[in-house]
């Protein structure tokens, strides 16, 4: 068996992992990761489907462990490549799935299962079992091949009491563990965290004493898939006769799932549409919004800015951010904070309350499960670098030998033969980015560009010249923007420009990119030197 991770192994987010028997392909999950303020403009980055693209009629089925959008994301993208591959998932997870599909105009295929249930896909059989997260039916699955078999968890954590009173299956654990686990696949995200993660209950009376000491309007930010941090708003927002509106079309999609389902109880008369909520006095409102990690687009920030086209911050009112921080958004988070309490909010979040607890298993948790499941390989899955080291560190503190733990990254390719995991090679696992209506288009060079127009500004220069006679007929003109200086600055070196510009005409070298280049090699010398900046300078020069 050949296991190959295409996203999520060096970064928080687009999880994605193939695995290989004679051929046939098995997908575990298929999820985005959000882009970082050094990638602007991009909207979300894909997991790299270029090893599989050509090899679709391979796949026999798509596994979805749960429905966070770092795990299902990226699943319309895929779908793209051939809409018939069967995908196998709990029912809120296909769902969710389901509902993003169609927006996209793909009609899946599904195939629902339940904990204990087994399918088989080619040369894999898979039993599903039931894990304990921050979104209700989630699962890890049990992979047997001829060639082995792999446990693969998903995201979880071990509360023992959680909402809905799911907890992760550790008899099943325990049972392929005396069966045999030849590779386990491990959640990594909290592995740094010592102890073990708090319970989700305990939320609900911190919720609780929030709502009774606020006397303005509450708004709470959440994922917008985070079905038991809305449920205990709406019991709290119940408990204080308070109205609840969800904002953002997500959180209404997910919501709306969730409650037609039966995951989600929304008490009588709580809920009320967002255009109503105005009609309410501030005492009596709770917006429960997406935006908890800064988007800028979101409700929230939005909000905050005093540009959501119904919801203004007063003096007085309550926002609760109810989620953890995803690495790498704390600089975009705390912006929001800050904003809000200038326009005089109480902001409460997980630095100065107990609001949220993390759906991800913390070191005493994963030692627990190895010391249970007892695999003979290790493979750390869904982190950072970090948190991989951290989380094959404490595998070696259960027994297992360094030399079975395979800490890779993004492509690298484990193979799995006779109880023996060894890294094979790696295939090519770039970032795909999403930019709008365009896959793929964008790369690093123009992510640089975009930085450098951020961070320097603009430059243009151009002329209008006849090559025949070497003759310049309009300008060089200099124009800047997002530069602090005025174009006035650009008066001492235009003469050098000028200059250099009918020299090169005059030597004969005559050809438009040519001329261009003597134009920006002469401006950027000057810009560099006196003015310190290195904008991107776009020179042009139109032949008469």
């Amino acid at each position: 068996m050949r296991i190959t991770p295409l996203g999520g192994l060096g970064e928080v987010g687009r999880n994605m992992t193939v695995f290989e028997v004679d051929g046939s392909l098995l997908i575990v999950d298929c999820g985005v990761l959000f882009p970082e303020e050094h990638q602007p403009g991009v909207d979300l980055i894909l997991p790299d489907f270029s090893s599989i693209e050509d090899r679709m009629d391979d796949v026999v089925a798509l596994v979805l462990t749960h429905g966070h959008e770092d795990h299902i994301g990226a699943v319309p993208y895929l779908l793209r490549l051939r809409e018939d591959i069967p995908l196998v998932g709990s029912e809120l997870t296909l769902a969710f799935v389901e509902a993003k599909l169609k927006e996209h105009r793909i009609t899946p295929v599904l195939r629902r299962v339940t904990e204990y249930e087994e399918v088989d896909y080619g040369p894999f059989n898979v039993e599903f079992v039931a894990v304990n997260h921050s979104i209700p039916d989630a699962m890890a699955a049990m992979i047997r091949t001829e060639a082995g078999s792999v446990l693969i968890t998903g995201d979880f954590k071990m509360d023992s009491l959680p909402i809905d009173g799911r907890i992760t299956d550790l008899r099943s654990f325990a049972r392929f563990g005396e069966e045999g686990v030849d590779l386990f696949c491990v959640d990594s995200t909290n592995a740094e965290v010592p102890g073990m993660v708090a319970h989700e209950n305990q939320i609900g009376p911190v919720l609780d004493g929030v709502f009774g000491e606020s006397e303005g309007q509450i708004v709470v930010a959440s994922f917008a898939s985070h079905v038991h941090r809305v449920q205990q708003v709406l019991d709290a927002a119940a408990l204080h006769d308070r109205r609840v509106a969800l904002v953002g079309r997500s959180m209404v999609r997910n919501m709306g799932i969730a409650a037609e389902r039966g995951y989600l109880k929304v008490p009588d008369g709580v809920l009320i549409d967002p255009r109503d909520v105005t009609s309410l006095p501030p005492q009596e409102r709770v917006l429960m919004v997406t935006g908890s990690q800064g988007e800028p687009m979101a409700a929230l920030s939005r909000m905050a800015h005093s540009e959501h086209r119904s919801v203004t911050i007063e003096p007085g009112d309550t926002v609760v951010f109810a989620s953890s921080l995803i690495p790498g958004n704390e600089n975009s988070v705390f912006r929001v904070i800050n904003q809000l309490m200038r326009l005089g909010a109480r902001v409460v979040h997980q630095g100065n309350a107990k609001v949220h607890v993390s759906g991800h298993a913390s070191s005493e948790e994963l030692l627990h499960v190895y010391n249970i499941v007892q695999p003979r390989n290790v493979m750390p899955i869904h982190g950072e670098i970090r948190h991989l080291v951290a989380n094959g560190a404490l595998a070696v503190k259960t027994g297992i030998d360094p030399a079975n733990v395979m800490l890779c990254e993004d492509g690298v390719a484990v193979d799995l033969l006779d109880g023996h995991a060894r890294i094979a090679g790696q295939v090519p696992c770039g970032y795909v980015y999403v930019d709008g209506s365009s896959v793929g288009e964008i790369d690093e060079a123009e992510l640089k560009d975009r930085r450098i127009l951020a961070e320097e500004g603009f430059v243009s220069v151009y002329a209008v010249v006849e090559t025949k006679t070497g003759t310049i007929l309009a300008g060089p003109h200099i124009q800047a923007r997002g530069m602090a200086e005025d174009d006035s600055v650009f008066e001492e070196i235009l003469p050098e420009v000028t200059q250099a510009l009918a020299d090169a005409l005059h030597s004969g070298n005559a050809d438009s990119h040519s001329l261009a280049q003597v134009m920006r090699r002469t401006l950027g010398r000057y810009v560099g030197r006196r003015l310190r900046r290195r904008p991107m300078i776009v020179p042009v020069v139109i032949e008469a």
